[in-house]
């Protein structure tokens, strides 16, 4: 089973770029016009549009969990300069645990893979799940509990 969420990513990265857009040029304009306080006000609305998107960390998901092995790819959707890619990927037989960390009424979701080891458990770091629909986090709760044995 293959799970990724480009459609939702691209739409995302394409609203919060719009946006941006459009607040720099409203404040130009602002500015321009001798507006100084409305021009501060939506400069400090373009801070915490910022500031909401680095807090939710919208990251590109694909999950695979064919072949005997467990495949998750990731990078952030909103980002400024070279794009960091990360992967993880294992055999299904050390998958010990999944944590599926929610906050904000259940809309930013975090995951994290405990496997096992030689030398005892191991947790990867967390991935953002926030910019998947509620059904694919189920799919993937689902599938990662089922080959853990839980």
């Amino acid at each position: 089973m293959i799970i990724s969420n480009k459609k939702e990513t691209i739409f995302l990265r394409r609203l919060f770029y719009l946006v941006c857009l459009g607040v720099a040029i409203g404040v130009l304009a602002l500015f321009l016009l001798d507006y100084l306080i409305p021009a501060l006000m939506v400069a400090g609305f373009f801070a915490l549009w910022f500031l909401f998107f680095q807090f939710a960390d919208f990251q590109f998901i694909e999950f695979s969990d064919a072949d005997g092995k467990i495949v998750l790819r990731y990078h952030k959707v909103v980002h400024f300069g070279k794009i960091s890619y990360h992967s993880i990927e294992f055999p299904q037989k050390i998958l010990h645990h999944a944590r599926f960390d929610g906050s904000v009424f259940g809309k930013l979701s975090d995951l994290t893979i405990v496997v096992k080891t030689r030398r005892g458990i191991a947790d990867y770091p967390s991935v953002s799940l926030s910019a998947l629909p509620k059904d694919k986090r189920i799919k993937i709760r689902e599938a990662l509990l089922r080959i853990a044995g839980i």
